[in-house]
C-alpha cells in the first residue's frame, strides 16, 4: 500500500505540474490573443486613418482631374471647331479652286470659241468679198451678155431688115425670073446661105438665151447664199457679241473668285496661326494632364495598395477569428436574410432589418426593429437580400475544402418555413447559376480531386441521404423504399427501423442505411434528384412547398497519398433542417399538424441542447429527439460546424425572426471541442459513418 500511496504521489504531482503547465499554456495563448486583438484593432484604426487620408487625397485629386478634363475638353472642343473651320476654309478654298480652274477652262474655250470665231467671221469675209468680186464680175458679164445680145438682136433685125429686102428683091426677081435663070439660081443660092447664116444665128442666140438663163439662176443662187452669209454673219456677230459680254462676265468672276481666293488664304493663314496656337496650348495641357493623370494614377497604385492591404487585413482579420473560434471551439453561424417575395408588402410598416455600414460592424452586423424598438445582432457573416448563391458559397468553400484535408464538417440550415434554407442549400432546380450549398459544394470537391491527382493524391467517396420524418428515419436512397413504404400502410405496420450509434473515436453510424460509392458529380446529382423526389414536402399557408422533414446529406472522403503514404479521412454533413411554424399562422391540421408538433419538438430539444451547452451543465439532452442525437458531434464534437440562419424579411414574421436570431445568437456562443484531422486508416466497416 506504501508503494501504492507513493505511486499515487508521484502521479498526483504529475497531474499537477501537467495542470499548471496547461494553465500557463492558457494563459499564455489569453496574452498572445489579447496581443493580437490589440493589433487587429491598431492595423483597423491605421487602415481607417490611411483610408481617410487617401479618401481625401483621391477626393482633391477627382476634382483637379475633372478640371484638368474639363479644360481639356473645353480646349478639344475649340480645337475641333477650328480644325471645322479650317476643314470648312480648305474645302471652300478647293471648291474655289475647282471653280476657278473650271472658270478658266470655260475661259479658254470661250477664247478658243471666239478665236474660231473670229477666223469663221474673217473667212466669212473673205468670201463674201470674193463673192461681192464674183457678183461684180458676173454683173460686168452679165451687162457684156446684155450688149452682146441687144448687138445680136441688131443683127438680127438688120438680118431681117435684109430679109425683107432680099424677098422684095426676090420678089423683083421673081418678076425678073424670066429674064435670068443664072440670076435666079444665083440668088437661090443667097437663099439658101441667108437660111443657113440665119439657122446657125438662131442657134447662137438660143445659146445666149441659154446661157443668159444659167448666169441668172447662178445669181440668184449666188444672192441667196450671199443673204445667208449675211445673216449667219449677224448671227456669229451676235454670238460674238454674247461670248464677249461671257467673256467680260467671266474675267470679272475670275477677279472675284481671285479677290476671294486671297482672302481665304489670309484666312487660312490666320486659322493656321490659331491651329499651331491651340496646338501649343492643347500639347501644354496634355502635358499637364498627363502629368496629373501619371499623378492620379500613383494615387490609384497607392489606393490599390491600401486595398490590397485592407484586403490582407481583413483576411487575416478572418482567419484569425477563424482560428480564436477553433481555439475556442465556437459554431460558426451566418445569417442570411432573403428578398422579398412578388405577393409581400413592407409598406405600411416599413423595413424591419438594417445593416450598419462601419468597417467594426460592416457585413457581421444586423438590426431589427419591432414595435419601435431596436434589437442588435453580430455573427460571424450576414448576407443581405441582394447577395448571390454564389457570394453565399464563397465564404463556406474553405470550410468545404477542409472535408478533403481530413475534418468533419457540418453545415446545417435553421430558420421558420418559408425563410430560404432549401433554396440556400439545394438552389432552384433548372436555374444552374442559382444552384445551392450542396452542388457548389461537390463540384469544389470532385475539381479538388482532379487538381490533386498529379500531388499523388487519390480520394474515394460514398454518398448517403436521409431524413428525420416524424421522429422516424428515412432512407432517400433505398430501392426499395416505396414498395416498403406502401406494404407498410396496407398491413399498419411499423417500417424498417434504422438506428443511431456512436463509436468510441466519436463517430456515429447509422444502421442498414444505403451507401453509394461516386467518382463523379453526374452520380451525385442523380442521387440528389432522387432524394428530392422522395423527400416528405407539403402545402401549408407559410409555403406553398414546405420541408415536413430534416434532410441529411453525407459525403465521406477518404484520400491516400502514395508518394507520401499519407492517409485523410473527412466528412462533410449537409443539413437542411424543417422550418420552425406557428400553428396559428401555418393553419395545418390532421397529418399536417402531426408534421408540424413533431418538428417543433424536435427543433425544441435542439434549444435545449443549446442551452445546455451555453450554460455548460453536466448533462446535455442530445437524446431527447433524434435529431439532436444525430447531430451530437457537430455539437459537442471535434468537428468544424456552421449554422445558417435564414429570415423572411416579412413583417408579419417579425415575432419569429426575433425568435430565430436570438437562437442563432445562442448558437455562436457555444463552445465545442477543438476541431481534429482523421488521419488514421480506413475502417473496413462497409456503413458510413456521420460525423
Amino acid at each position: 500500500m506504501m508503494d501504492y500511496i507513493r505511486r499515487l504521489k508521484v502521479c498526483i504531482r504529475w497531474f499537477q505540474d501537467l495542470e499548471m503547465n496547461y494553465s500557463l499554456e492558457q494563459e499564455r495563448l489569453k496574452n498572445s490573443l489579447e496581443l493580437t486583438q490589440q493589433k487587429c484593432i491598431e492595423i483597423e484604426l491605421l487602415l481607417k486613418i490611411k483610408e481617410e487620408e487617401l479618401n481625401s487625397i483621391i477626393t482633391e485629386m477627382r476634382r483637379n482631374c475633372a478640371s484638368l478634363q474639363e479644360k481639356l475638353i473645353k480646349e478639344e472642343s475649340e480645337r475641333v471647331v477650328a480644325v471645322e473651320s479650317l476643314e470648312k476654309e480648305r474645302e471652300a478654298r478647293l471648291n474655289i479652286e475647282r471653280s476657278q480652274t473650271t472658270l478658266s477652262e470655260d475661259l479658254s474655250k470661250a477664247q478658243r470659241e471666239i478665236q474660231n470665231a473670229n477666223q469663221k467671221i474673217s473667212s466669212l469675209n473673205d468670201m463674201y468679198k470674193r463673192l461681192q468680186d464674183y457678183i461684180t464680175s458676173l454683173q460686168q458679164y452679165n451687162g457684156k451678155l446684155h450688149t452682146e445680145l441687144s448687138s445680136v438682136e441688131d443683127e438680127l433685125k438688120r438680118v431681117e431688115k435684109e430679109k425683107f429686102a432680099a424677098l422684095e428683091n426676090i420678089t423683083m426677081l421673081r418678076s425678073q425670073l424670066t429674064l435670068s435663070i443664072s440670076s435666079q439660081d444665083e440668088a437661090i443660092k443667097q437663099k439658101d446661105t441667108l437660111v443657113s447664116e440665119v439657122a446657125s444665128l438662131r442657134g447662137e442666140l438660143q445659146q445666149v438665151r441659154d446661157e443668159r438663163d444659167r448666169q441668172l439662176s447662178q445669181a440668184q443662187t449666188l444672192t441667196f447664199e450671199l443673204e445667208k452669209l449675211k445673216e449667219s454673219r449677224e448671227s456669229s456677230c451676235t454670238e460674238l457679241d454674247n461670248l464677249t459680254l461671257k467673256a467680260n462676265e467671266l474675267e470679272a468672276n475670275c477677279s472675284l473668285k481671285d479677290n476671294q481666293i486671297r482672302e481665304l488664304q489670309e484666312q487660312l493663314a490666320i486659322a493656321e496661326k490659331k491651329l499651331q496656337v491651340l496646338d501649343i496650348s492643347a500639347f501644354e495641357t496634355r502635358t499637364e494632364f498627363e502629368g496629373q493623370q501619371k499623378f492620379v494614377n500613383e494615387l490609384q497604385r497607392r489606393v490599390a495598395d491600401a486595398e490590397y492591404k485592407l484586403i490582407e487585413g481583413e483576411r487575416l482579420r478572418k482567419k484569425l477569428h477563424n482560428t480564436i473560434l477553433e481555439l475556442k471551439g465556437n459554431i460558426r453561424v451566418f445569417c442570411r436574410v432573403r428578398p422579398l417575395l412578388p405577393d409581400e408588402s413592407c409598406s405600411t410598416e416599413g423595413k424591419i432589418f438594417s445593416y450598419p455600414t462601419s468597417m467594426e460592424a460592416s457585413g457581421r452586423d444586423i438590426d431589427l426593429t419591432q414595435s419601435g424598438q431596436k434589437h442588435s445582432f453580430t455573427f460571424d457573416k450576414v448576407f443581405t437580400p441582394e447577395a448571390t448563391q454564389e457570394d453565399v458559397f464563397v465564404e463556406i468553400s474553405q470550410l468545404v475544402q477542409s472535408a478533403l484535408d481530413g475534418y468533419k464538417v457540418c453545415i446545417f440550415a435553421y430558420g421558420q418555413t418559408g425563410s430560404g434554407k432549401t433554396y440556400t442549400m439545394m438552389g432552384r432546380p433548372g436555374h444552374p447559376e442559382e444552384k445551392g450549398l450542396i452542388p457548389r459544394s461537390l463540384e469544389q470537391i470532385f475539381q479538388a480531386k482532379q487538381s490533386q491527382q498529379p500531388q499523388g493524391w487519390k480520394y474515394e467517396m460514398q454518398v448517403s441521404m436521409l431524413e428525420i420524418y416524424n421522429e422516424t428515419i428515412r432512407d432517400l436512397l433505398s430501392s426499395n423504399r416505396l414498395s416498403s413504404e406502401a406494404t407498410r400502410l396496407e398491413n399498419g405496420t411499423p417500417g424498417k427501423q434504422y438506428t443511431i450509434k456512436h463509436d468510441a473515436s466519436g463517430n456515429t453510424h447509422v444502421s442498414d442505411l444505403t451507401v453509394v460509392d461516386v467518382n463523379s458529380i453526374k452520380e451525385v446529382g442523380f442521387l440528389l434528384n432522387q432524394a428530392a423526389n422522395s423527400r416528405s414536402v407539403g402545402k401549408t399557408q407559410m409555403n406553398e412547398q414546405s420541408s415536413r422533414s430534416h434532410f441529411v446529406f453525407t459525403l465521406r472522403i477518404y484520400g491516400v497519398n502514395e508518394s507520401t503514404d499519407q492517409q485523410v479521412q473527412g466528412i462533410l454533413n449537409l443539413i437542411d433542417l424543417a422550418g420552425s411554424e406557428r400553428l396559428s399562422k401555418s393553419g395545418s391540421t390532421g397529418d399536417r399538424l402531426k408534421e408540424t408538433q413533431a418538428i417543433n419538438k424536435s427543433l425544441s430539444s435542439l434549444s435545449d441542447v443549446i442551452f445546455a451547452l451555453a450554460k455548460k451543465e453536466d448533462h446535455v439532452p442530445f437524446r431527447n429527439s433524434k435529431l439532436t442525437y444525430l447531430l451530437q458531434p457537430c455539437l459537442g464534437g471535434d468537428s468544424k460546424t456552421l449554422m445558417f440562419v435564414n429570415i423572411s424579411p416579412d413583417p408579419t414574421s417579425v415575432g419569429e425572426s426575433l425568435c430565430s436570431l436570438r437562437f442563432a445568437s445562442r448558437v455562436n456562443a457555444c463552445e465545442i471541442g477543438t476541431p481534429r484531422r482523421q488521419t488514421h486508416a480506413r475502417s473496413t466497416d462497409s456503413r458510413l459513418s456521420y460525423f
